[in-house]
Order: structure tokens, then sequence, then C-alpha cells
């Protein structure tokens, strides 16, 4: 199956359901399918050539879906680039991707213009929103055009573009080794398997309605969107979870049955004081994947929605995701992320590539159709992560991050390889601290990462962000670790902070605290 037929599966099935709700816009099946038509046509007839790539560089919105749409209609390659990138790494990407296609907002038209003054493959930059008076002296040689003006005189009836499924159809952009972004590469044949086996755990229907807060350039929020058309959903499109009572209130208006989080925004809802008196009856399940969530985070969740099955949930952007946790599990194995997810098979392997009991520590592998292709144009990364599989000429996923399993097989994330904290000549797992410094009451959220130290190696530092009003000090945390924690794990240093910068997947940013 390739990606945009199930956009035009449902179309046809069920052309007069709502598709998409965006702020004051709902778009049916066929009007979404229509408008992707448009722009594909619009596309081919600018230049676009099969396999070309092009970048969306837009906040959520009803123009980012149709643009993922269109582009793979047309035959072309589609990057949801984050809406917060500056002029430097936007700039990078368009040149490393060798975008044909800008896909932006007249908002952004300074970042945009700064950008694309050096992009030898670009072809034009497409505006969405209404344009601004200083947008009319834009300094530079790349043609921008307004998305009305480049879409609404074009067919709406399906471009004649042959693409079969091991065909390119997504580089998602991910922090790089190197300090630059690396380009995971996609496939068809990868986003359609992921998203089956995904669909198939969660036992989703037609009727489901799926909130998204997160962002389309962020794997967890662009599948939500492949999803919902793949079962003919209706997908509930928000910007982001600034405003966490708009969210709340959306959730109750469009009675919405799956709303995916991430811990940064669990947080967030659970300091939330008149959450008690709303009704979340139509809610059926919330997912959680990024980092597993606190144990008394679930506890907490588990208390507020009593009747809502709660999905933890592992993934990295080269496999989308990696195991889930059945809900009838949550409660007796709350620190386990499940096993491999279905049409996945998932095992932990020694220094020397060996498999490995329960048990004992070692590294995730990941086998399975909805393994990335490579990194785009990095040999060397590509070969430090794909490595050979069972049978000649496989190639199997190094996830870098370290787990264990117990005897039933259920996996226990203990630390990404190059996070593990090696400390008094123990090593120690930045979450194991981070799940006892959040049963603190007090305690919002918490960050653990390891300090150069002469005596130690390295030394323990926790951050901390309190509730409103709480009294903690340094003392009581080192007190509540002592008496939970072996004494190597116990924090060193302990420092207040009043937020967290996050990624825009919503994780902690350590790079910024390290």
């Amino acid at each position: 199956m390739l990606v945009h037929e199930y956009l035009e599966n449902s179309a046809k099935r069920l052309p007069n359901k709502t598709a998409l709700v965006f702020q004051d816009q709902r778009l049916t099946y066929k009007q979404l399918d229509e408008k992707a038509n448009q722009l594909a046509h619009a596309l081919i007839n600018a230049g676009l050539m099969k396999g070309d790539r092009v970048s969306i560089f837009l906040d959520n919105s009803s123009e980012a879906v149709v643009s993922i749409y269109g582009v793979l209609k047309a035959g072309g390659v589609f990057s949801t680039l984050s809406a917060t990138l500056k002029t430097k790494k936007l700039a990078y990407i368009l040149n490393n991707s060798d975008s044909s296609f800008l896909i932006s907002h007249w908002q952004k038209d300074k970042v945009v213009s700064q950008s694309v003054e050096n992009v030898d493959a670009l072809k034009a930059v497409i505006m969405c929103g209404k344009k601004k008076v200083e947008s009319d002296n834009l300094n530079t040689h790349i043609s921008f055009i307004p998305w009305d003006t480049f879409i609404n005189s074009h067919l709406t009836t399906k471009p004649e573009i042959q693409c079969i499924d091991i065909d390119l159809a997504n580089i998602i952009y991910t922090s790089g080794s190197t300090g630059n972004p690396k380009g995971v590469m996609m496939t068809h044949l990868n986003m359609s398997s992921a998203a089956t086996s995904i669909t198939q755990y969660l036992e989703n229907q037609e009727t489901d309605i799926i909130l998204n807060v997160l962002p389309l350039s962020f794997d967890y929020g662009l599948y939500q969107v492949i999803m919902a058309f793949k079962f003919g959903g209706t997908l509930v499109l928000e910007k982001s979870f600034a405003y966490p009572y708009v969210v709340i209130d959306k959730l109750l208006k469009e009675k919405v049955t799956g709303f995916p989080i991430v811990p940064t925004i669990l947080a967030i809802i659970l300091q939330l004081k008149e959450l008690g008196k709303y009704n979340f009856e139509k809610l059926r399940y919330i997912t959680n994947t990024g980092a597993a969530l606190p144990v008394n985070h679930i506890t907490t969740l588990r208390r507020i929605f009593p009747h809502v099955q709660i999905y933890s949930m592992y993934g990295l952007t080269e496999c989308k995701r990696v195991s889930y946790l059945p809900p009838d599990e949550i409660d007796s194995r709350p620190t386990s992320v499940g096993k491999g997810m279905p049409n996945e098979e998932v095992y932990i392997v020694n220094n020397k590539g060996e498999r490995v009991g329960p048990g004992v520590i070692g590294e995730l592998v990941v086998r399975g159709s909805n393994v990335m292709r490579a990194y785009w144009k990095s040999p060397e990364e590509t070969d430090e992560v794909l490595k050979p599989g069972l049978f000649p000429g496989e190639k199997v996923l190094y996830t870098g991050a370290l787990f264990k399993m117990d005897d039933e097989g259920y996996l226990y994330f203990v630390a990404r390889k190059d996070d593990l904290i090696k400390t008094r000549g123990e090593r120690v797992s930045p979450k194991e601290v981070e799940n006892t410094l959040h049963e603190i009451d007090g305690v919002t959220e918490a960050a653990v990462i390891g300090v150069p130290d002469e005596i130690l190696g390295k030394a323990i530092k926790a951050f901390i962000v309190t509730n409103n009003g709480s009294k903690l000090a340094e003392k009581d945390i080192i007190k509540y670790c002592s008496n939970n924690l072996e004494y190597f794990m116990v924090p060193k240093y302990i420092d207040f902070v009043d937020s967290f910068k996050k990624t825009s997947s919503g994780k902690i940013d350590k790079k910024v605290l390290k």
C-alpha cells in the first residue's frame, strides 16, 4: 500500500465524512483528497519530478496536511520540518535534501528568504496565509508564490504518477552526531508497515477521533495523520499544547477517543486543578512514547481516567515504533514499555552482537519492514546503526538504547548508550533516578545527567521543576533519594529550575543541561 492511497481509499469509501478538523475548518475526505490532487498537479506542472524532495516548513495546519499528500501524489518525497527552525538549520536541510520546492507561511518570510539564497535545487517557494506588507521587498532570486495562486486552477482528479512501495516517501530530520541534522529515509513500505502494526494493536476503527497536539515534524505527530486516514477516522489537529484548557475543551467538544501525549504534556495535565470536574466518557485510549512515563504519573492517570486504556510505548524515528505495553499490563508492569509490536522482532545483544537472555542489560535491536532505508547522504552514520541481520543482505537496526528483558519477554528501558552515567565504578541509568525523583511530592519534572568529577569520574546532577508553592529543599531531595536508591545513585548536585527547554518532540533537551 502507498501512503497516499490510504487517503484516496477513505475518500472513495467515506467521501462526506469529516477527515480533518483544524480551528474553524472542517474538511471532508473528498475535500481533502481533491485539495491534495490540486497541489500534486501544481507541483508537477512547476517541474517536480518523481523522487524530488519537497520541504514543508509550517506549523500544524490544514495546509501542512494537504502538502504531505499532495507531494506524495505527485511522486515526490516530503519532509515536515520543525516550525521553530532558524535560518542556518533550515538552509542546511534545504541544501542537504536538494529540495525542489519549499512550502511555508508568510509569517516565516524572513527566515525563509534568508535560508533560500544559496539553495541550488530550489525551483520555488509556496507561501500560505496572508502576505505581509514587508514581504513585498524580499531580497531573493527565488519565486515566492501564494498558496491559492499556486493550486486553485488545477485539476481535482488524481495525477497519473506510478509509484511502488519501495519508493522513498519521507525524509524526517533528527539530531545528528556531527551537529547537523540527519535525514531518516522512510519508504512507503516502511511507513505503511508501521501504521498497520500500530493501528492493529490500538484496535482503531472508523469511529475513532484522534486529537493531535504534537508537531507534524515529530514522527509521533506525523503518524497520527497517516493512521487516522488509513482507518477512516477523524483527526482533530491543534497547533500545540500551549493552552491546556483549550485542548481539554477540544477533547470534550469533539468527543475525542484517542489522545497521543508525551511525558511533558502529561506533567502539565496533572497540574490542572479543575481536571476532575470534566467527564471524559468518550475517551478510549491515551498513548505515550518518547520516554517511559514516571510510575507515579501512571498511578495518577489511572485514577483520573479509570476507564481509559493507557498504552505505554517506545519508539525512535529510525523505525517509528519499537514496542507497546498492553493496557491490561500497565498496573502490574508500570516501568515496562512492553513487547515488540506486530510484524516486528526485537531482541537484546551484548557488545559482541550475541543475543542475551532475561535480566541482562544490552543494546536493543529491531528487525522488520518498518526499519528505515538509511540516513540520507550519510553512509558512515548508516553503517553504525544498520548492521547485518539473520539472512544474507538483510539489515537490522541497532538502536543505541540499553534495555533488559524479564522472563516473559517484556522490555525495560535502561538508558541511551551515550547517556549512561559511570560513577564510583558503577553504571547508573538516569531514568531510574528520575523515576525516584518523580515519586517525591511536589516534583513536577526531573532530569538527571552526569557531570565531570575528579574523584567520582562522573557525579550525578539532578534538575528539578516543582509545583507552584512547593517548599522542597535540596536536603529533602537528597534524603528521599538516600532512603530509596543505592548510595552510588544518589545525586551529588540538585538544581531547582523554573522549566526545561524541550525538543520539538516534547522531550527534555539534556544537551542544553550538559
